[in-house]
């Protein structure tokens, strides 16, 4: 996929398929490792290859994801591919309807999900070659923002990351490999 193509979903029934853990896994995982089929991505996420395969079929209902059809002849199962290198989310949508609940439980999905990827991380650190321990980060910044600035660091860090995302990114160089950044901007509260 060399084009982007992140879609903001705001329809109930879209954000509530993606509130299964599987699916998010799923297409997380198509997006970024390419084209697989039910059976590899299933290993990859810690599932079985009928209920990926079920679950696939959800995501290509809402035209996330697609497969191409078995081929009759000779039985081989074909690749499902994403269709889309990402998605937004109304946070701000109203907590009353389905729209703003279910954007809620997706957030709350998609964090608990980086944060244990996070401690798988950890778990592994020391594991890892040299360069990639030092090329790890775990950090945390407080900052002093308007909310103008806030939305302007948000959208510098995001000019920053895209040219680098797995799914658009043509070229793969000598020892490159997945990583997750993950960013967090929110306001901390009143000061004491």
């Amino acid at each position: 996929m060399t084009e982007e193509n992140r879609v903001r979903i705001d329809d109930p029934e879209a954000l509530a398929a993606l509130t299964h853990p599987m699916r998010t896994k799923l297409l997380n995982h198509l997006i970024s490792a390419g084209p697989t089929t039910a059976s590899q991505a299933a290993r990859a996420v810690g599932d079985t290859p009928s209920n990926s395969s079920y679950h696939l079929r959800t995501l290509a209902r809402f035209g996330w994801v697609e497969s191409a059809a078995r081929d009759a002849a000779d039985g081989r199962e074909r690749p499902w591919r994403a269709l889309v290198t990402g998605f937004e989310i109304d946070l701000a949508a109203d907590p009353q309807s389905a729209a703003g609940r279910n954007a809620a439980t997706l957030a709350a999905l998609t964090l608990q999900q980086a944060h244990q990827e996070t401690r798988e991380a950890l778990a592994r650190f020391p594991t890892l070659e040299r360069a990639w321990q030092d090329a790890s980060s775990f950090g945390a910044y407080t900052l002093r923002v308007t909310p103008e600035e806030l939305t302007e660091v948000t959208r510098q860090i995001d000019a920053i990351l895209r040219p680098f995302i797995a799914a658009v990114r043509d070229e793969r160089p000598a020892g490159a490999e997945l990583a997750t950044v993950g960013f967090h901007a929110f306001p901390k509260g009143p000061e004491s």
